[in-house]
């Protein structure tokens, strides 16, 4: 099922994954913006199973709901943890929201079929925290169709740390005389 924000432009079509994690914002930022900077569309996708699933409005007691119920409630949730991100960085960009019932790597590398690119972070929110690159990444990168950007942490984060490192390396001018 997918919804359209905006019809999508003619540009290249850049698929986004999106758990609802914080690393995935970051991947969804960086997307936003290639997005705008080349004239592509953004589709976000969100895959789901029915134990991932947001409760929908229609279920009761008794009452389990159809599969479009869990799809809506799934785009709502997806809906909700991009608001922040699709506000600041999104301006401009044709953008989609889907949502896949199955795997999230099944569903990206489908994805990738019809996409010019796919975004995804370096880690979402199962597995081993210590991994550098999560399971979904891993199986992307492998199988995907089309390239693949897999970013890793916070922009700031990652500035910082590259002004740190530099600034702990020697510049010609202070390496030590033999």
């Amino acid at each position: 099922m997918s919804e359209s924000a905006q019809i999508p432009g003619t540009g290249p079509r850049i698929i986004v994954g999106n758990d609802g994690s914080q690393p995935a914002l970051h991947a969804l930022e960086w997307a936003l913006d290639h997005a705008r900077a080349v004239g592509g569309s953004v589709t976000l996708l969100r895959a789901w199973t029915m134990s991932t699933a947001p409760r929908p409005s229609t279920q009761t007691f008794g009452y389990v709901p159809p599969r479009a119920d869990f799809e809506q409630a799934v785009l709502e949730d997806l809906r909700a943890d991009v608001a922040g991100a699709v506000a600041s960085h999104g301006q401009g960009v044709d953008l989609r929201y889907e949502a896949y019932c199955g795997p999230a790597g099944n569903a990206l590398i489908e994805a990738s079929h019809d996409a010019d690119l796919v975004v995804v972070s370096s880690r979402g929110r199962g597995g081993f925290r210590g991994l550098a690159l999560g399971s979904t990444s891993d199986q992307l990168v492998r199988h995907a169709a089309c390239p693949v950007v897999v970013v890793r942490g916070a922009r700031t984060n990652e500035t910082e740390r590259t002004r740190t490192l530099d600034a702990a390396v020697p510049t010609a001018d202070e390496q030590p005389s033999e």
